[in-house]
């Protein structure tokens, strides 16, 4: 039976590797931000303050470390999804789901990368981006039914928006929610039936090209 030493001792082991792990995360998601989700292992050991070995020992691979990095926003999107269908007004939930996605955007700048980026060994990644895509299109039908959502929005016309925000947000610096939450706006009206006047046709834009 270990002594009372011991017990202290594990018990601190356990607390610096909580404090380890916590550290690589806000490091990890602070680089994401800045640099994309490619940044290299080494450097996001040396923002937290701990060793390559340990953060390795935590995250033994780069898909390991950005799943969980981005795990409380991706079960986030998911509900913000499920909300949006499950809203008795479609075009509400529609807009409800456009709103939070490009906030958080905004505000997590490394998540859709991470979200739309193919790891071999996080395959949930994949499977939740096909769930989003088959439920965003249900949520555009049911807004198009209602006839609040103009009838010619595409599935497509979704990647296209989620990349005109994130043009405004990298050109917007510190003020990138004020920005995404205007360009949202004007969007959302131009979106409703009665705004409706002839477009061009789609561009062939699936949700693997909302990386930016």
């Amino acid at each position: 039976m270990p002594d009372q030493t011991s017990r202290k001792a594990s018990g601190t082991l356990r607390s610096d590797a909580r404090e380890n792990r916590e550290r690589i995360l806000v490091a990890a998601r602070e680089a994401y931000a800045l640099h994309g989700i490619d940044v290299p292992m080494a450097a996001i050991a040396r923002r937290a303050k701990v060793g390559v070995a340990t953060l390795y020992r935590r995250f033994p691979t780069r898909a390991a470390l950005v799943s969980e990095a981005f795990a409380e926003q991706l079960a986030h999107c998911v509900g913000v999804l499920h909300e949006g269908l499950a809203d008795p007004d479609p075009w509400r939930g529609f807009c409800s789901v456009v709103e939070d996605v490009c906030m958080m955007q905004a505000t997590e700048r490394g998540f859709t990368q991470a979200f739309l980026s193919q790891f071999p060994d996080h395959a949930e990644y994949a499977v939740e981006r096909d769930r989003a895509e088959e439920g965003l299109a249900l949520l555009i039908r049911r807004a198009k039914e209602s006839g609040r959502l103009r009838p010619d929005f595409d599935l497509r016309d979704f990647t296209l928006l989620i990349l005109a925000n994130s043009g405004a947000i990298a050109g917007a610096g510190d003020d990138a929610p004020a920005a995404s939450r205007r360009l949202v706006g004007y969007l959302l009206q131009s979106f409703r039936a009665e705004a409706a006047a002839p477009l061009p046709p789609p561009a062939p834009l699936g949700l693997d090209r909302m990386s930016s």
